[in-house]
């Protein structure tokens, strides 16, 4: 078959087949599929590590699985705002004893203050709460039970139980 039939033949382009083959796609979505839970996953991961670490509820410096102890004080004069926080904290894992109003309602930025002398309790709860590093004060007292307090000031709509 070495005649002007053959030579024909090999010039002209095989037919392209009518359908695609099920299969590649299949496999072309499931990729696709693949592809998004792993950014996903991804994402996540990197979210929850790096971006926004987890809230630490523990106490330092003690026997471990004992919960930082805290009361919520409501320093703004908004009813409920300490029920909220409260809520707030409890669900992170924290243990609120109590929720009681402050002396005052005009306290315009909250501030989150050591009761034991251990800061890192206190620097938990202001992270879980957002409040910044400056609004942590020491204020140890013999008389209280608590590990920390917090006392919601009038910015408590930029805080995390509020967002």
């Amino acid at each position: 078959m070495s005649g002007p039939a053959f030579q024909e033949r090999l010039k002209t382009p095989p037919a392209p087949p009518s359908r695609r083959d099920p299969r590649v796609l299949l496999l072309n979505v499931l990729i696709a599929v693949l592809t998004l839970i792993v950014g996903y996953l991804l994402y996540s991961l990197l979210s929850r590590t790096i971006f926004s670490p987890p809230v630490e509820s523990a106490r330092s410096g003690v026997a471990a699985g004992t919960t930082i102890q805290l009361d919520v004080l409501n320093g703004c004069g908004v009813p409920n705002a300490g029920t909220q926080f409260t809520s707030y904290l409890r669900a992170r894992g924290f243990d609120v004893v109590e929720i009681r109003n402050y002396k005052t309602f005009d306290v315009d930025e909250s501030l989150v203050i050591d009761r034991t002398g251990d800061m890192n309790n206190a620097r938990k709860v202001a992270y879980a709460l957002g409040i910044g590093k400056e609004h942590i004060i020491q204020q140890m007292n013999q008389d209280y039970y608590v590990d920390v307090s917090v006392v919601i000031g009038k910015d408590y709509k930029s805080l995390k139980p509020s967002l």
